[in-house]
């Protein structure tokens, strides 16, 4: 066995490791840290399959991240006020149900990243950027002006949605939710990159005019690749939302797309758990360094600049080794 596949298990267990531990010590706020480090762990596997399988550098990701979050505030906040959603032409209720709010937010975050990627991916390099990263502000100024829910003060929740058969309330049964979602699409994300589809979008990374020789669309691959990313982005904001009991305009913003690929590049792009070290690296260095200093992502900077020079590979390629990406 490979000592990347040592890592990558060793790294994927300490997050429940961690959070039984805090368990013990009766510190539900380090549990809480646990619980962030996945969901964000969860967004950076979504822009991963595009970044690392698709070479998309998207700057626009926060646009689905956001709109998984208000996909959450606003079914909960129609529940809490008893208000439906809409009456006509159909009566639609708000819900408090996880699982159909988590429908909802793959859905409408993998519709949205079908209408931005099949305009963006007509471009390539710094208009691709340029252009993902207008959506995602669009969208951001779109929700301060959204007065129905909140606008710039954002929409509060009093109480986190439900599972069956879990009290979502307690800190370990939610971590162990969100752990679980995140197990899902780190599986899920390891069987794409070795599957025909993924293959065919790693071949059209790297020689797109080749890939297109033997019959196949690289805008195709890369849309679908897109719509993946997105869908999947969005279910981490309506865990985000979720966990924070509220929704804001600053989960569309450009630091929050910023913060994401910050993820993915400390971890490790096209890495299969990259996501996760990066995720956890970064609550880390916030929890320890912002408790020294307010100017704590100078420090954050100077290691990322020290990873793009020195470390490719982010913090898996440097402790595992020169593996092939999505190990």
């Amino acid at each position: 066995m490979h000592r990347t596949t040592f890592l990558n298990i060793g790294l994927f267990a300490l997050l429940p490791v961690t959070a039984l531990v805090a368990l013990a010590l009766d510190e539900p706020f380090i549990i809480t840290l646990v619980t962030k480090v996945a969901i964000l762990a969860l967004a950076g596997v979504g822009l991963n399959i595009a970044l690392g399988l698709g070479g998309l550098v998207s700057l626009g990701h926060a646009a689905f991240f956001g709109i998984g979050g208000y996909a959450m505030g606003i079914l909960a906040s129609h529940a809490q006020n008893y208000t439906p959603l809409m009456e006509w032409p159909f009566l639609m209720a708000g819900t408090n149900s996880m699982p159909v709010i988590w429908i909802v937010a793959l859905v409408a975050g993998g519709l949205a990243a079908l209408a931005i990627g099949a305009l963006s991916l007509r471009t390539s390099g710094v208009y691709f950027i340029m252009i993902t990263l207008a959506f995602g502000q669009m969208l951001y100024y779109f929700a301060i002006s959204w007065p129905a829910y909140g606008g710039e003060d954002g929409l509060s929740i009093y109480v986190r949605n439900g599972f069956p058969g879990l009290n979502t309330l307690d800190p370990i049964q939610f971590f162990g939710l969100c752990f679980a979602v995140l197990a899902v699409a780190l599986f899920f994300a390891g069987r794409m990159a070795q599957a025909p589809v993924g293959l065919a979008l790693s071949a059209a990374r790297q020689n797109a005019e080749r890939v297109a020789t033997v019959g196949l669309s690289p805008f195709r691959l890369r849309l679908v690749a897109f719509v993946i990313s997105g869908a999947l982005t969005a279910l981490a904001g309506a865990l985000f939302a979720d966990l924070n009991r509220f929704v804001s305009p600053t989960m569309f913003s450009w630091q929050t797309s910023g913060e994401i690929m910050v993820f993915v590049i400390l971890g490790g792009v096209g890495r299969l758990f990259g996501p996760v070290a990066g995720a956890a690296l970064f609550i880390l260095l916030e929890h320890v360094l912002g408790g020294l200093s307010e100017y704590w992502h100078v420090y954050l900077g100077l290691l990322l600049l020290l990873v793009v020079l020195f470390a490719r590979g982010g913090l898996i390629g440097l402790l595992g080794g020169k593996q092939v990406a999505h190990d």
